[in-house]
């Protein structure tokens, strides 16, 4: 009898276990079973990809501050814009590195690993310290470019046909204007020196454009009233030789899309949306990977404009007049460390 109270212990204790057990093995299960409602949570890219259309009127003020720039900046100004936390880094660096000038500061700039468009921004400081320190708008324009391509170069004509109207954009010495069908190109007048025009984009398009919230009027970039003028022009020979430099971009106007080496490019959250893994670098070979002629022809550019020189390679321009003027003593040509144009064909227009 003793025997068999110890067998029934053992067995009630057996019987336990063998519960704990099943129920464990319940539990797993159903938890196993109700994973999926995680997996089928929408990813971030999804929800960014299914984001509401921005009306015309957001769009027309997002594209303000740049839509009169020369097409090849415009088409950097918007790729980098998808690419907000590099625009940062890179301006940052620029800072700390401002002894860097000419082949010393392209050689440095080809060694970091931002993309082709924020090494091709380094060329143009106040540009990239506009978007740096106005970065909610430079994260508004890199959303709205991703996710609307066409509407946000179909808005850069709209801005530029207002300002055409207001009688504030025209052809100067530093910028030639043209008129092809419905469409309004801008280009540099010497193909090789670029200006970067300033103005006030709340009040350069006639009726007056909503200010942006928490903008900041940065110099260089920004003048006020409702005019347009020009500063220093920026010689482009030194970074012509790089795979990231001016002539690699354009605006293609009839597709409405930025176009680098000639093929579509639209930055860092498109190719997110579209289930890229390395943040924009799979659609085309990282231009820092490369280096050598410009496609273009840009061999014949000389330049001593960006190693911060104050003749031969630097043009100063009339702010009121637009005119130019050429320092250096270079007898009306580019000699003296000037700019030799020969086979450049400068713009970046497609």
């Amino acid at each position: 009898m003793k025997w068999s109270k110890q067998s029934l212990a053992l067995l009630v204790s057996s019987s336990l276990v063998m519960s704990s057990a099943q129920a464990w093995c319940a539990t797993a299960a159903d938890q196993s079973t109700t994973q999926p409602v995680w997996d089928a949570a929408p990813q971030p890219s999804d929800a960014a990809a299914e984001a509401a259309p921005q009306p015309s009127e957001t769009l027309d003020q997002v594209v303000a501050p740049i839509a009169l720039y020369p097409d090849a900046l415009v088409a950097q100004v918007l790729a980098a814009s998808t690419y907000p936390t590099e625009i940062v880094e890179a301006d940052r660096w620029m800072q700390q590195h401002s002894g860097l000038k000419g082949e010393e500061l392209a050689q440095a700039v080809d060694q970091q690993t931002w993309d082709p468009s924020v090494k091709a921004l380094t060329q143009f400081p106040s540009v990239l310290a506009n978007m740096d320190k106005n970065l909610s708008w430079t994260s508004a324009l890199g959303d709205a470019y991703a996710n609307q391509p066409q509407d946000v170069l179909n808005a850069v004509q709209v801005m530029r046909g207002r300002a055409q109207q207001a009688g504030n954009l025209k052809s100067t010495s530093q910028e030639t204007v043209t008129t092809e069908g419905q469409t309004i190109v801008i280009q540099p007048a010497n193909p090789a020196v670029v200006y970067v025009p300033e103005y006030d984009p709340w009040l350069i398009y006639g009726g007056p454009v909503e200010v942006y919230p928490g903008w900041v009027p940065v110099p260089g970039i920004f003048v006020a009233g409702p005019s347009l003028s020009f500063g220093l022009g920026i010689g482009i020979g030194i970074f012509a030789g790089f795979g990231w430099g001016w002539h690699h971009w354009g605006a293609d106007w009839h597709g409405r899309t930025v176009d680098y080496n000639h093929e579509s490019y639209r930055g860092h959250a498109a190719l997110a949306h579209a289930g890229g893994s390395d943040g924009g670098h799979a659609a085309l070979a990282h231009a820092g990977g490369f280096h050598g002629g410009a496609p273009h022809g840009s061999a014949g550019i000389h330049s001593s404009a960006f190693s911060g020189s104050n003749h031969g390679g630097v043009v100063r321009a009339s702010s009121s007049h637009g005119g130019a003027r050429f320092g250096g003593g270079s007898h009306g040509g580019f000699h003296g460390g000037g700019f030799h144009a020969g086979g450049s064909h400068g713009g970046g227009h497609r």
